[in-house]
Parts: structure tokens; sequence; C-alpha cells
């Protein structure tokens, strides 16, 4: 009896090891698509042509990321400037030499819900993954 239960404990810890891998890279996979998709609109907005980062861009964004399997409604976008102006109006682009920084939050849900089988207590479902980055403008009227 003593066996079968030791058994049972070995090949469930063996299990959850070898399972652990596979969802934390849902995470991992998950970070990455919003930091290339943070990179791609600070490249666009940044760029000689632009100098700011505008809404019908975040609503391309949206699309993508949501064809991605992200939820567009909980998407949450933060444009800011190092010189205070506003980094979404295209009346008003950023010019050169001025940062324009992008912050794209998304929760983490239920993801790691499946921690608590092994006594690891997730992340609160509202909890935000973030990712940031800043870009110097090259826009020059």
């Amino acid at each position: 009896m003593k066996q079968i239960l030791i058994f049972i404990l070995f090949s469930a810890i063996l299990c959850w090891f070898m399972f652990a891998p596979v969802y934390k890279h849902v995470l991992i996979a998950r970070h990455a698509l919003l930091q290339k998709e943070a990179d791609y609109l600070l490249e666009i907005g940044a760029n000689g042509a632009h100098g700011y980062i505008d809404a019908a861009a975040i609503d391309a964004s949206r699309n993508r990321l949501a064809a991605a399997g992200f939820d567009s409604a909980k998407l949450r976008y933060i444009v800011t400037t190092t010189n205070g102006q506003d980094g979404t109006n295209p009346d008003s682009p950023v010019l050169r030499g001025a940062g324009i920084g992008l912050e794209i939050r998304y929760p983490f849900e239920d993801l790691l819900a499946i921690d608590r089988l092994i006594g690891i207590t997730p992340p609160d479902p509202n909890e935000q993954m973030v990712v940031s980055g800043m870009k110097m403008s090259e826009y020059v009227p």
C-alpha cells in the first residue's frame, strides 16, 4: 500500500514537472508578442514621417493582437513623451530629439491558476503584465 502511494505521488510530481514548462511558455509567448507589438509601434510612430502613435495605429495593433488570441478590450496602451507633449496627436507630432514612450498592459487572467495544485499562490487575475519601450522621435517638419 505504501509503495502504491509513493508511486502515485512520484508520478504526479513527474507529470507536473513535465507539464509545467508547457503552460509557462504560454506566458512567455504572450509577453513576447506584446513586446514585439510595442517595438513595432514605436518604430513606426517615431520614424521621420510620423512622430506620433495615433488611435488608428493603436486600433490596428489591437486587431493584430486579437488575431493572436488576446482580448482586445483588455489591452491598455499608454503613450508618453519625454517633453510632456501629447504623443498621440497627428496634428502636433513629437519633434526630433524627444522620446516617445509606449506601455502596453494586459491582465494575467487565470493563466497561472494551475499553480494552486502545488501550493503556489498565482498572481491576482487582475494583475497585469507590462511591456514598455521608448524611442527617440526622428520627425523633422
